[in-house]
């Protein structure tokens, strides 16, 4: 099967039209000629596994990462920023129905703070796309920056003198499984978190990264592919910093902070400037990210979030930015009456909105919504139900995940008259 790629679809994967069927090509570019020799259905999708790009398009770029079409964590590399952007631009106003803008960001290469490394018998690095038992074998990630290749070094000369052995995700078996790398871009501050099954961990492991500023041994006692657990034991420092234009966040091992810091600025001042009024409920609260930024503008602010550790570290970045802010835990849908609040920060998981929660607020009409999302597809269906008594006032992208078909948005929401 052969033919050019005429567009990408909204998972930045290349579509190519022939013989009456759509072949979705991943890693391509609109005006590539490309061969098709294999393919497998996904989900009603015919996805090609083996193709060849027989001519490729001008379209194209050179990828920064040589492990670019094999790693599953970048999949737009290939294609000029420029380019991305616009993409990003037409899904968006696809989606919601209305021109969006997407703001770039600053910083396109070294912009991750944070990548979780598979350390497995397939290899230390990143898993192979579509392959969840497969691994690529990596020295540096260049989305992450330069300090990347320093841990990896570090953590191949502690494996080379120790010979841990390394986990075997079919089998389920083995010691070392993952190692989560952690930077403050804007304070230097690393962070590395080695998470292993049930075991001993050699008492000289600190040693071989003294460089960084906090060391931490989880322990997953579970099957589960994940890259956090109970934590085991820590060294140095209990948190590593990060700054955001005037406020400092604490980051720790099992807390979330958004992974790109210099678009997260971008986000907050997005948000920011949409609020009405002094008194502001931030929900899905987190860490306290946009609850914190506000109360430091003079705004009232409380946050709700079901996270108790969550909660916890929202309260510890109150007290260390000293702002007039307050945290609890609780539900989405369970919160009281929104309407006294001149404005309402959603936050939800890529998920959306609980229909309670949708349905209260139809119910108590709170005067403004902010609404953030990592996730066009919930959004636009949330604001179809929230349309019934809110007009969707504007809408703006941040690019928070360059050379990922992913986009952050930031809508606001004003009760009609």
């Amino acid at each position: 099967m052969k033919g050019v790629i005429e567009e990408l679809d909204w998972d930045g994967m290349g579509i190519l039209r022939t013989g009456g069927r759509e072949v979705y090509v991943p890693f391509t570019a609109p005006g590539d000629v490309v061969e098709v020799i294999k393919w497998r259905r996904k989900k009603r999708k015919l996805i090609a596994i083996d193709f060849e790009v027989v001519k490729p398009s001008p379209e194209r770029t050179e990828p920064r990462c040589p492990h670019f079409g094999t790693c599953g964590g970048c999949a737009l590399q290939h294609i000029p920023y420029g380019s991305q952007i616009a993409f990003k631009e037409t899904k968006l106003s696809n989606i919601l129905g209305i021109a969006v803008k997407v703001r770039p960001s600053p910083v396109i290469y070294g912009h991750r703070n944070r990548i979780d490394v598979v350390i497995s018998a397939k290899g230390i690095g990143f898993r192979r796309r579509g392959m969840w038992w497969d691994a690529v074998d990596i020295d540096e990630c260049p989305i992450f920056g330069g300090i990347s290749k320093k841990v990896l070094k570090s953590l191949r000369e502690f494996i080379e003198d120790h010979r841990p052995s390394l986990y075997e995700i079919k089998k389920n078996e083995g010691f070392l499984r993952y190692i989560v790398v952690r930077e403050g871009k804007f304070t230097g501050e690393l962070m590395v978190n080695l998470v292993t099954s049930k075991g001993t961990l050699p008492e000289d492991f600190p040693a071989y990264f003294d460089y960084a500023d906090s060391i931490y041994w989880s322990v997953n006692r579970t099957k589960s592919d994940v890259s956090y657990g109970e934590i085991e034991k820590s060294w140095k420092s209990e948190f590593i910093k990060e700054k955001l234009n005037d406020v400092v966040y604490l980051v720790h091992p099992n807390s979330f902070f958004q992974t790109n810091s210099y678009a997260a600025i971008m986000l907050l001042e997005e948000v920011s400037k949409r609020i009405d009024g002094e008194k502001v409920l931030d929900l899905y609260s987190g860490v306290g990210t946009f609850g914190v930024y506000l109360a430091k503008r003079g705004l009232k602010t409380e946050g709700v979030e079901v996270n108790p550790f969550a909660v916890e570290m929202a309260k510890r970045n109150v007290e260390l930015n000293g702002v007039d802010a307050v945290f609890r835990v609780g539900m989405d849908r369970d919160v009281g009456n929104l309407s006294t609040y001149d404005t309402v920060v959603l936050d939800p998981p890529r998920s959306g909105l609980h229909p309670k929660l949708i349905r209260k607020i139809l119910k108590d009409k709170p005067e403004s919504i902010v609404y953030v999302s990592c996730n066009p597809r919930t959004l636009a269906g949330n604001l179809q139900y929230l349309s019934e008594k809110y007009s969707l006032d504007s809408a703006v992208g941040i690019d928070m995940f360059p050379h990922t078909p992913h986009v952050e948005t930031v809508a606001k929401l004003t009760l009609k008259v």
